[in-house]
């Protein structure tokens, strides 16, 4: 019946920190793998046109941006102030397109190709000529699967 005295109870002992060390550096490698870093560097001023009447992407991982704007401060002493073509972290031509649309269908898998999405950020003070050339290779190199990227609009705010 000792056994079961209040009175002289135990101390508890303290508990082990020893595998702390452990668990945090499962959780930094974990967010390491996980995390994914932003892919390309703007090297275009993009500010999107707004619309209304806008759809978002359910599966982002099928979209292949092409952006389209002025260059920015930095790179205007050496390309100008004439609307660019960006195409994942350099600069490119029309002519370019097509190359980057096989490169990107490559990279994907063969049950996702048909499902490709080209999304075009371009910036709303952008003419329609370069964007229009920009569709014509497009249809050229069969991605005719085309989003246009903008922001939503608020009803007051017009």
């Amino acid at each position: 019946m000792s056994k079961f005295k209040k009175d002289g109870g135990k101390e508890l002992p303290p508990i082990s920190t020893a595998s702390l060390p452990d668990i945090v550096f499962m959780l930094l490698f974990f967010f390491m793998v996980v995390v994914q870093m932003r892919d390309v560097s703007l090297m275009v001023k993009v500010k999107v046109p707004a619309a209304t009447e806008i759809n978002k992407i359910e599966k982002k991982s099928l979209v292949s941006y092409i952006y389209i704007g002025e260059p920015l401060q930095q790179y205007r002493k050496i390309y100008g102030t004439a609307s660019r073509i960006q195409l994942n972290d350099k600069w490119a031509g029309v002519s370019d397109i097509q190359d980057f649309i096989i490169v990107e269908r490559e990279a994907r898998d063969e049950a996702e190709r048909p499902q490709m999405i080209t999304a075009l950020k371009v910036d709303e003070n952008t003419k329609m000529g370069i964007v229009a050339d920009v569709k014509t290779e497009l249809r050229k190199a069969a991605a005719l699967h085309i989003l246009y990227s903008s922001r939503k609009v608020s009803e007051l705010g017009k």
